[in-house]
Formats: structure tokens, C-alpha cells, sequence
């Protein structure tokens, strides 16, 4: 279901409603709450939906392995979008305050292809929606049309994480356990994300940058065991892009060394950064969070979308002095754009990509890019 077809149902539903009680004494519109910099953290609470804000994800990347030597990059994500800060006021199951999106892609190296699947439900009995702690269901949402079952996320009691989702149009089928090995990250003081100068630009983040990844991936009917290494990102927060926004680039590397390195920035309608923040993290876990001035980025090359016509980075050179990075990070495949059919103007960047540093191999991880064409600034 179309997500511009959500809001039309949602604010016909409560228009309805208004109307059927037209002396009712008017109450305040409730609205989403912003990101909180004092949030007391604790887990495995908060790894689950946080009810009154209008933005959750949970995000999953990572490269894995087949038995013959194939490698497989992957993103499976999860979205809660908050259409109203409150359900209308019906008594029924079906009243609902927003909606469940959630991508799946898997990038064969060897073939040089990017597979993307998409679904976007209402979140309501049946179609898709949000568990409670202790769980194990954190997330789920029926598969696309034609599909048999259903997208789900889980959570183990000793914080192993399960995915599943299937899309036989597209041909994938994935079933992957994700084991974290080192602790969870906080990402900016306290898990407090600032995403520009401004107050009320920020979201609530936190990583799993380290996950060991088993399960079975199966493309076109045949399936394969995989095993290799991920990353998860979670966020929560009810703020948009600041108006001088049209995007943003994100790196989330895991380095041969045993360190993990994220780099954010939101970038302006001339492509320069609005905005950038960072963190290293040692082998033991221990965070360093990195300043505008600690890092930087520079592309060293272009790829350009046959389909949307877009034109991405397609390579970049990443500097961190004080940590001794001099990276050159190159994508798997150029062509790891994703397209949804679903949410009109939604498209971006997600890909697997290599590190290198002085020509030996130093890492492997993830890169988005948002906002990168005309009328592709994300509805976020």
C-alpha cells in the first residue's frame, strides 16, 4: 500500500471521527516527542519500539560468504513511520497511527548485480507492526503481494538477532542469525545524535558495529549457507531534515585491525556538508567519538543511475590522522541503487564496499547515499 495512500486513509479515518462527535470537548493534538540527549538507556528494552516517536529503524548491512566462495552483501531494514503522534480515537484494532516500511537487497559480487525488495503496510493486526520487551518479536510485516509469510525481526534472549524475509518476484530469500560480538555503541554523548547546528535536528543512535552473521541466503530457488560479518544501526527520533538538507552520505566500516569506524554527513543542495559527525571504535569496544575536524572525505569517482539518472560517488578517500587512516574505499558493485516502487521519489545509494590502505586490504563494510538527485531529498 502506498504510503501516500496511508496518510489519505489515516486523515479520512480521523476527519470521520470528528465529525461523529461534534460537541465533544476539543482535546490538545498530541504530538511526537523529540530526542531526548538524557535518555536513560537500557537493554534489552530499548532494542524494542519506542512508542511516541515518529521515527524508529533498525538497520541491518553486511558481507557473507558462500560455501564456493561467492560473495553476497546485504541490507535488510526495518522502518516504523509515524503518520500521527497518536491512533484516532476509535475502538478498534485496526485504528492506527502510522505505518511499517521495510527494504531487503542482496548485491552478488561475482555477478555483478544489486536485488531490491521493498514492502510499506499499515501497522495493524495481520499486516505488519512492532513487538514488546522481553519478545522475541521486535519487528514484522507481510511479504510483498505474491509472496507467501512474512518479513520478520527477532531478538533472542542472549541478543542474537534473527531476520527472514522473502520476495519470490525478486528472487531472494534470506534467513540470517546475527551474533554480536562486541558491545553496543553509543553514537554521540550519551547515544545523542546532533544532525545540525540547530536545536530539534537530532535522533537517539546507537550501533552493534561487529556481528557475527550464519543463515542461508538463496537467490532464484537456490539456496546457499553464508557466513561472514555485519553491522546493526538503530535510531529514534521525530526530527526532519534541517531545511538547508537535501541528504546525507554514511560509511560504517569494520577495519582488519579489529576497529570500527562510522562517518556521517548531511550535505546541502551544492553537495558541501552541512553537517558531520563520527566515531572510532577500538578492538575492545572503547569509543572515540570524532569531531568535524578529526576526519575527512573526499569522492574519487562517480557512478550515474540508468534508471533514476542520479549521480552517486563511487569511491572516496577517508582520513582519520590521529588514527592513522588513509583509506581508499571502493564500491563491490557501482550499481547498488535502490528504487522504491512504493514511496514516490524514495531512491538511494546502499552498497558493499572495500578498504584499502596503502594498497593492502584494511576493511570491508557499508556506504549509503540520500538525496542525491532531483526530488529524492528522503521523507525523513
Amino acid at each position: 500500500m502506498r504510503s501516500d495512500l496511508l496518510v489519505c486513509i489515516l486523515l479520512a479515518t480521523a476527519t470521520a471521527t470528528a465529525t461523529a462527535t461534534p460537541t465533544a470537548t476539543p482535546t490538545p493534538t498530541p504530538t511526537f516527542l523529540p530526542a531526548d540527549p538524557h535518555h536513560a538507556w537500557s537493554f534489552p528494552r530499548d532494542h524494542f519500539v519506542r512508542p511516541g516517536y515518529r521515527n524508529e529503524w533498525w538497520y541491518f548491512t553486511g558481507l557473507v560468504t558462500t560455501a564456493d566462495g561467492r560473495t553476497l552483501g546485504f541490507q535488510v531494514t526495518f522502518f516504523k513511520v509515524g503518520l500521527l503522534a497518536a491512533p484516532p480515537a476509535l475502538d478498534s484494532a485496526w485504528a492506527t497511527a502510522g505505518a511499517v516500511m521495510a527494504h531487503l537487497a542482496v548485491t552478488d559480487v561475482a555477478a555483478g548485480r544489486h536485488r531490491f525488495s521493498e514492502v510499506v503496510w499499515r501497522d495493524a493486526p495481520l499486516l505488519a507492526g512492532f513487538g514488546a520487551a522481553p519478545g522475541p518479536r521486535v519487528a514484522f510485516a507481510q511479504a510483498p503481494p505474491g509472496t507467501p509469510g512474512r518479513w520478520s525481526l527477532d531478538l533472542d534472549p542472549d541478543g542474537t538477532w534473527r531476520v527472514a524475509a522473502r520476495d519470490d518476484g525478486a528472487g531472494i530469500d534470506l534467513a540470517l542469525a546475527l551474533r554480536p560480538v562486541k558491545p553496543i555503541v553509543l553514537q554521540g554523548p550519551n547515544g545523542y545524535s546532533r544532525k545540525a547546528a540547530a536545536d530539534g535536528f537530532a535522533s537517539e543512535y546507537y550501533s552493534q558495529p561487529r556481528l557475527d552473521v550464519a543463515g542461508t541466503v538463496a537467490l532464484d530457488g537456490r539456496p546457499a549457507a553464508v557466513r561472514g560479518e555485519g553491522w546493526m544501526d538503530r535510531e529514534v527520533g521525530s526530527s526532519q531534515l534541517a531545511p538547508s538538507q537535501v541528504g546525507w552520505d554514511w560509511f560504517a566500516l569494520r577495519l582488519a585491525d579489529g576497529r570500527d569506524l562510522m562517518l556521517y554527513l548531511l550535505r546541502r543542495a551544492d553537495g558541501s556538508a552541512d553537517w558531520r559527525n563520527g566515531t572510532l571504535v577500538a578492538r575492545d569496544g572503547a569509543v572515540t567519538l570524532l569531531g568535524e575536524g578529526d576526519w575527512s572525505v573526499e569522492p574519487a569517482g562517480s557512478w550515474r543511475s540508468p534508471e533514476s539518472g542520479d549521480t552517486y560517488p563511487s569511491g572516496w578517500r577517508i582520513r582519520v590522522p590521529s588514527a592513522g587512516l588513509d583509506l581508499a574505499v571502493t564500491p563491490l558493485v557501482a550499481a547498488a541503487e535502490n528504487r522504491s516502487r512504493l514511496v514516490r521519489g524514495l531512491r538511494y545509494w546502499e552498497g558493499p564496499v572495500r578498504a584499502l590502505q596503502a594498497g593492502r586490504s584494511a576493511g570491508e563494510g557499508y556506504v549509503e547515499l540520500a538525496g542525491r538527485g532531483e526530488g529524492s531529498r528522503p521523507p525523513l
